[in-house]
C-alpha cells in the first residue's frame, strides 16, 4: 500500500512512521526545518517505551514529488486546511481515498470540496504527539488510537484495518458511524483544548484545580448540549465518562492547540469553541462558558508571528 501523509507534524508524522515501521511505502508531506531533517536523518520516534529511528522513509514538499497513492492521511491543522486540500489532485488515482484525521467537523466537508464525494473517510485519533525538534516526533505516552469510517468495506480502508495487528504504538480500528464518531471528538476535543488553553496548564494540572475541573465540566455539557441539538445521540453521563477519560492520560498532556499557542502559532480556536458559539447561535443555545474561551483567545488566534 502507498501511503501518502499530508501534513507530517508530530500527529502525522508519528501515524506515518508507524505505518512505515510496518513496512508500508510511507512519504511524509513536509516543509521547512522539519523536511531538512526528515530528508537528511529520516525520522525518529521518541516515547516513554524507547526511541525508533526510520533512516530511509521518504520526504517531500511537494505532492505532485510523491505521485499517485493509494491511501491519503490528511493531518494538516485546520488553519492550513483548504490550502492543502487544494494540493492533492496530484496525488489522486482512480481508487485514492483520503482518511482526515483533523479535529472539528468540517474536514470532510473542505475536502470533498476539492475531491468529490465518495472518496474521503471521515475518522479520529486520540494521541499526544508533537515535533520536539526537527526530524523527531515525541509521543508521552497514553492512548494511541485511530477510528475511521470503514466506508462500508471499501478495499483500500479495509487493506489499512488489516495492518492493525502489525503497528507498534498504534491501532486503528473500523466504525460505521463516521458522524457521531467525529462529533463524539469534537465534543471532547473542543473542551480539552479550551479549558489547557484558557488556564495555560496540562490536564493533569486542571484536575488539581476544582474551579478549573467545574470549568471543564461546564464546556463539556454545552458542548453535548449543542451536538444533541444538532442531532447527535450522546448518554446522559459522557461529561462525566469524558472526565474519566482525560484522567487517565499523563499529567503533563497538552491539548495541540495549547502547544500551538505557546509556540505563537495560529490556533483552531474557529473549529473548536468557535464552532460550538456559532452552532449555538444558529440554534439560540447559550454556551457561555464556550464563549468565554473564545473571548480570552481571540487576541491569539492569528498567532504572534515574533515568536516563530
Amino acid at each position: 500500500m502507498r501511503i501518502v501523509v499530508m501534513g507530517a507534524g508530530g500527529v502525522g508524522g508519528y501515524v506515518g512512521g508507524r505505518l512505515a515501521q510496518a513496512g508500508m511505502d510511507v512519504t511524509l508531506i513536509a516543509r521547512g526545518d522539519h523536511l531538512a531533517a526528515l530528508r537528511e536523518n529520516g525520522l525518529i520516534i521518541e516515547t516513554p517505551e524507547g526511541v525508533t529511528r526510520l533512516p530511509d522513509i521518504r520526504a517531500c514538499e511537494d505532492p505532485a514529488d510523491a505521485g499517485p497513492a493509494d491511501l491519503v492521511l490528511f493531518t494538516v491543522k485546520l488553519t492550513d486546511a483548504e490550502k492543502a486540500a487544494a494540493m492533492l489532485p496530484p496525488l489522486m488515482g482512480e481508487d485514492t481515498r483520503i482518511l482526515t484525521l483533523q479535529n472539528g467537523i468540517d474536514s470532510k466537508t473542505i475536502l470533498e470540496r476539492h475531491v468529490g464525494a465518495g472518496r474521503v473517510a471521515a475518522g479520529i485519533i486520540y494521541i499526544a504527539a508533537y515535533i520536539k525538534a526537527p526530524g523527531i516526533i515525541y509521543h508521552p505516552g497514553g492512548v494511541h488510537r485511530a477510528v475511521a469510517d470503514s466506508m462500508k468495506g471499501d478495499a483500500v480502508m479495509a487493506e489499512l484495518f488489516g495492518l492493525s495487528d502489525s503497528l507498534s504504538g498504534l491501532d486503528i480500528l473500523p466504525d460505521d458511524s463516521p458522524e457521531q464518531l467525529v462529533w463524539g471528538k469534537f465534543v471532547n476535543l473542543s473542551a480539552f483544548s479550551g479549558v489547557t488553553c484558557i488556564a495555560r496548564s496540562p490536564i493533569g494540572r486542571v484536575y488539581e484545580t476544582p474551579d478549573t475541573l467545574n470549568f471543564f465540566r461546564a464546556l463539556l455539557e454545552e458542548n453535548v448540549s449543542i451536538g444533541r441539538a444538532e442531532g447527535l445521540s450522546f448518554a446522559n453521563d459522557f461529561p462525566e465518562q469524558s472526565i474519566e477519560f482525560f484522567r487517565q492520560q499523563p499529567y503533563e498532556q497538552k491539548s495541540s492547540m495549547l502547544t500551538d499557542l505557546e509556540a505563537g502559532k495560529p490556533l483552531e480556536l474557529p473549529w473548536l469553541s468557535g464552532r460550538i458559539c456559532a452552532l449555538g447561535d444558529a440554534r439560540k443555545i447559550d454556551v457561555p462558558a464556550n464563549r468565554a474561551v473564545v473571548a480570552a483567545l481571540a487576541p491569539f488566534v492569528r498567532g504572534d508571528p515574533s515568536r516563530n
